[in-house]
């Protein structure tokens, strides 16, 4: 199969992506850009990369920084979880005394999954480690023709002593960036480019015609959909936040009362909600006015329906039950998810 990196290294010496993560060694950086790329396309990754890399240039940086900060500088990259593990495994980087230089000892920080350690162990210290992201299941099942589903226990071995096999274990790192770049780039999951292809003659896929059949998945993300409304709530130049508990989507990150429905509900309807009518309590609303109706935000496991009202109390109420009070011009500088940063940026002028 020495044939078949080859092939791979070829083609990834002329069309290869020139990514700044790929001109250092330097396992810390790499570790970032492999957090940052797990969910995200590179072409969103990259400017998030940088800008995070230029505040955390290195792990005690990171580890030194308070939670909020390190959630403002990933907000809206989604899968927020990914900042939280990234900040709890720098800590514990600084105090064992560096960065871990095992494959196992990568593998054991918080957040960091089979792929990211091999990714890290194989791009920082040439470790021959093969790394099986979803660019290389897609590489590998087309090619060898493999109809087991990727998302089963059994799928995820095979493919991981397949990928383990066909490592050209002289040159893991460049194998490696091959092997992703050529899925990302060259056999993409829709309307992959055959015709040009170094590895159409020896692709099983191609041959038996099963190309958009391949790579099989054996269960479906079911979506759920989920209502929320939102109150903006203003008292002069001064708003209410406060900060999501655990258990649910954006963990610790901030948010203007939030009140989830079962479904859609109207403006009578919302005024007449106990919730509505505690939250207020000995604080009468001047007015409430409906900004945006059934604003739809998509995540993996969830579409959001999310209504926007504004509403105006006295100018000099500074107390609302369990909200921190805070200056509409400070409002850039608390994390948020994305559906609440796109909803400020139209009602708000930009810091």
């Amino acid at each position: 199969m020495g044939e078949f990196a080859d092939k791979l290294i070829d083609w990834y010496d002329e069309h290869k992506r020139d990514l700044p993560w790929r001109r250092v060694k330097d396992p810390y950086r790499i570790w970032i850009s492999e957090i940052i790329l797990q969910q995200t396309r590179v072409a969103q990754g990259y400017d998030y990369y940088c800008r995070f890399i230029e505040r955390f240039p290195d792990v005690d940086t990171l580890a030194d920084a308070h939670e909020d900060e390190v959630m403002k500088y990933w907000q809206g990259l989604g899968y927020y979880s990914r900042a939280r593990n990234l900040h709890e495994a720098a800590k514990s980087i600084v105090k064992q005394g560096g960065f871990p230089t095992t494959y196992a000892g990568v593998r054991s920080l918080k957040g960091v999954g089979d792929y990211t350690a091999a990714a890290v162990c194989s791009f920082a210290y040439d470790m021959p480690c093969a790394a099986v992201d979803g660019n290389v299941y897609r590489v590998l099942a087309r090619y060898l023709g493999v109809d087991e589903p990727i998302d089963t226990a059994k799928g995820k071995k095979l493919f991981a002593a397949l990928a383990e096999e066909l490592l050209d274990k002289h040159r893991p790192a460049l194998y490696n960036q091959a092997i992703m770049d050529f899925g990302a780039l060259q056999c993409v999951p829709v309307a992959p480019q055959c015709a040009d292809c170094p590895l159409v003659d020896s692709c099983v896929a191609f041959r038996q015609g099963k190309i958009n059949m391949l790579p099989c998945k054996q269960h479906r993300t079911k979506v759920t959909a989920r209502y929320f409304v939102y109150l903006y709530v203003r008292a002069g130049e001064y708003t209410f936040i406060r900060r999501r508990g655990a258990g649910d989507i954006w963990q610790n990150l901030y948010e203007v009362p939030l009140i989830e429905t079962a479904g859609e509900i109207s403006e009578e309807a919302l005024l007449a909600l106990p919730e509505f009518a505690d939250l207020f309590a000995g604080c009468q609303p001047e007015s409430v006015r409906l900004l945006r109706k059934k604003e739809k935000h998509v995540l993996s496991h969830r579409v959001i329906y999310a209504d926007f009202y504004e509403i105006i109390l006295k100018d000099d109420i500074r107390v609302l039950s369990d909200y921190r009070c805070v200056s509409e011009t400070d409002l850039y500088k608390f994390p948020m998810s994305r559906l609440l940063s796109r909803f400020f940026s139209l009602f708000l002028t930009p810091d």
